[in-house]
């Protein structure tokens, strides 16, 4: 993590967004499927922590980019109202009922798996920061969700929204490993390997004209973190083979995004965010001299340069409430 990435304008500004983010009732996503019209609720009845920011998931991953940047930057302008934000919202009560939401089995699979990784981050984030909230309930519920799940998913899904198995459980194997849970880290390895240690030969085209995570790359930064550093290389090499060619191009390069308050062309502007991180951590974890971490390094600056110029770029709410994020994970991690 360098936190010197993240200069104070710029988190005071993510923090501000956040805050606002996270108690806004509307515009709401609402994906419930329902069994009779009692089950009509506002969002915040069902879900009291988590009910703004347009949907559950990025409610809690706002939340967490709320909770890092008081905990990296304590004294932001701002905090004490962040602060009084977080109090009325991370209460026992209502943790408790969004952890019994998740053991019933209405919470089998909702928000599973991108939702249930950001959860185990920010509830990690709780447990390790020396902050004075706590999410432990819901994080108790979906840590073991979590573990039932990937220790028995026999595939990923490899797509570049919500449902990539492999951007999630990288999450989930890193929030593991920060509280010292070395069981679900180690579900977490083991799945990566049985999901895609044997592939060989990524044969995708990207991007899709939704994705905001790139299939190829966060194969790459979930089986990083399973193999070592010459294992990875030998990996990598297989996975996509010859990756300065042509073949590669739209890989290494930003997409051009043409309408970024679009949610779909939001999407793409977050891309250019996760595809940064990844390439950068793919560099970090070659072999010291090895061919591809030049070109990896490159193509995480030009990635890195395309996405922060959406996150204030005043696109509108569909990219307001959740880019914000993905630039700070990018220059800050989450542990």
């Amino acid at each position: 993590m360098d936190a010197t990435r993240l200069d104070d304008g710029t988190a005071t500004r993510l923090l501000g967004i956040a805050i606002d983010n996270i108690q806004r009732d509307h515009p709401v996503h609402w994906t419930h499927v329902i069994d009779g019209d009692h089950r009509l609720v506002p969002q915040r009845e069902l879900h009291p922590v988590f009910a703004g920011s347009f949907d559950w998931h990025s409610c809690v991953h706002q939340t967490w980019l709320a909770v890092r940047l008081l905990r990296l930057r304590p004294s932001l302008a701002g905090a004490d109202a962040a602060r009084d934000a977080l109090d009325k919202l991370i209460t026992p009560d209502n943790c408790a009922a969004e952890a019994a939401f998740f053991a019933s089995p209405a919470g089998r699979h909702w928000e599973r798996p991108y939702g249930w990784a950001w959860l185990l981050v920010l509830d990690a984030e709780l447990r390790t920061s020396g902050l004075p909230w706590s999410v432990a309930p819901i994080g108790d519920v979906l840590r073991d969700r979590y573990l039932e799940w990937v220790s028995a998913a026999r595939l990923p899904i490899r797509t570049g929204t919500h449902g990539n198995t492999a951007f999630a459980t990288g999450l989930v194997h890193d929030a593991a490993q920060a509280r010292g849970d070395s069981e679900l880290a180690s579900a977490c390895v083991d799945a990566a390997l049985r999901w895609h240690g044997p592939e060989t030969a990524y044969g995708g085209f990207e991007p899709d004209a939704a994705d905001f995570l790139s299939p190829a790359l966060t194969t790459a930064d979930l089986m990083r973190r399973a193999l070592s550093a010459d294992d990875f290389a030998d990996w990598l090499d297989a996975y996509l083979p010859d990756l300065s060619s042509q073949r590669w191009q739209a890989l290494r390069e930003p997409f051009p995004v043409d309408d970024p308050t679009d949610p779909y062309g939001s999407h793409l502007a977050g891309l250019a965010l996760s595809r940064a991180w990844c390439w950068e951590a793919i560099a970090d974890s070659l072999p010291s001299g090895h061919r591809y971490a030049p070109l990896a390094r490159s193509a995480s600056a030009a990635h890195r340069e395309a996405g922060w110029s959406y996150v204030f770029g005043g696109h509108g709410y569909m990219a307001d409430h959740w880019l914000g994020t993905f630039g700070a994970y990018l220059d800050v991690k989450a542990f």
